[in-house]
């Protein structure tokens, strides 16, 4: 019997769209025997995925996160009480905490649903191996936001916006720096048009909106004008603290799917938050014993944890005060949560490359309804920025893309001809 001629290894670059296991799961290198996953491989999609299933996952998918996302801008945005005494929304732990907390429910409630009738659920942490990976992609998670958060105060919300659509920039940083890895040259030119398009973003946006009132008038230039320019650099600072540990995470989940094979997304989604949800609450127990010590003084924490009483208790006094802010709070959290689950039925059941056009579309439809929504003002410098970040953006997804079909392709004439 005449031996068949393997398929020969290639070594695919990650994207921001493309990841390694998303790779692994698409070109079925997992073996079957080995992977019971509870749902059809993510990335290959279902045969028999029709019209009502497309509308279900593109609807989900832009109803969940444009929600998120405007809920995510009036909390951080919104003043109140008085004119005279607005209070703002400052508590990102709590806020990240209620989060993981619905996401874990929901990814546990998603995990045993999706499992097939007979077979058992998959163990969210399955040996203990696995547990250091996950405890660093819990701590990173946890990081990012109080960062991105803070970042928040110093520069507006497009700005913030733009900089997360850039997921590409920290992965690669990381990738170069640490591993020393190569890249083809388009993902340099992707990465230099990004970081323009932020650049040229940033430059242009001029002196940041007073959320409480002030002086509007034109005589605060001299010293004004470099205060709000030190404030946005320290504003760009704290949000690329956010985009490393962006970065982190979304390499750590790399290693863990490609090493702990067959862990699944439903299995992550569970014991990320879980264990996200243990990091964050330790931390709103301890923040009234931290306050009181050096390091709370370091770290600021009688502003960002509501004084001597600690996070947790001032972000529920707030909401006491203030009442309507639990909507949104609850609101933001399952908007995040239920959007995870339509990310992972949208792989399941179609393919990766509708991911990749429902990302790309979601995050413009996101800034056009920041416009919209929030009244903000753009240049035509900044429309350009806008473009540029995009631009680069569409191009990382095409290549992905067609990189995606040449390999299908090759696969499909390889079993074609044995």
């Amino acid at each position: 019997m005449a031996r068949v001629k393997q398929v020969p290894v290639k070594r695919a670059s990650s994207s921001e769209y493309f990841s390694k296991q998303t790779l692994a799961w698409q070109d079925g290198t997992t073996k079957p025997e080995s992977m019971p996953m509870p749902m059809p491989m993510p990335g290959q999609g279902r045969p028999d995925a029709g019209l009502v299933q497309l509308v279900i996952a593109v609807a989900g998918i832009y109803a969940s996160f444009l929600t998120w996302a405007y809920l995510q801008e009036k909390l951080t945005t919104t003043p109140h009480g008085t004119p005279d005494a607005p209070e703002r929304w400052h508590f990102p732990v709590f806020l990240n905490t209620v989060q993981s907390v619905f996401a874990a429910s929901v990814g546990c409630v998603y995990l045993v649903a999706s499992t097939p009738r007979g077979s058992p659920v998959p163990p969210v942490i399955p040996s203990r191996g696995i547990l250091a990976p996950l405890a660093l992609v819990a701590l990173t998670n946890s990081l990012a936001s109080p960062f991105g958060y803070a970042s928040l105060a110093h520069i507006d919300y497009i700005t913030f916006l733009l900089a997360k659509s850039c997921k590409l920039l920290p992965v690669m940083l990381l990738h170069v720096t640490v591993f020393r890895r190569r890249y083809p040259l388009h993902k340099y030119l992707v990465v230099a048009a990004v970081t323009a398009g932020v650049a040229l973003f940033t430059l242009h946006s001029g002196k940041r909106p007073s959320h409480g009132g002030g002086d509007k008038s034109s005589s605060a230039s001299g010293s004004g004008s470099s205060s709000s320019s030190s404030s946005v650099a320290w504003g760009m600072l704290l949000l690329a603290f956010n985009l490393l540990f962006d970065g982190l995470t979304n390499s750590t989940q790399d290693h863990i799917f490609r090493a702990f094979r067959p862990y699944g997304g439903p299995q992550m989604m569970c014991a990320n938050n879980l264990m996200s949800t243990l990091v964050t609450g330790l931390y709103l127990v301890a923040s009234p014993y931290l306050v009181a010590t050096g390091l709370g003084d370091w770290l600021g924490m009688d502003v960002a944890a509501g004084g001597s009483a600690g996070e947790l208790a001032a972000a529920l006094a707030f909401m006491r005060r203030h009442p309507a802010v639990w909507k949104d709070v609850l609101g933001f959290a399952a908007c995040g949560a239920v959007g995870q689950v339509f990310i992972f039925y949208t792989l399941s059941t179609f393919s990766s490359v509708l991911l990749v056009t429902v990302n790309v579309t979601r995050k413009m439809f996101t800034m056009i309804l920041s416009v919209l929504a929030f009244g903000h003002r753009l240049s035509h410098m900044q429309w350009l920025g806008v473009g540029l970040v995009f631009g680069g953006i569409g191009v990382e997804a095409a290549v992905a893309r067609r990189e995606k079909v040449a390999r299908e392709a090759a696969r499909d004439g390889v079993k074609k001809d044995s």
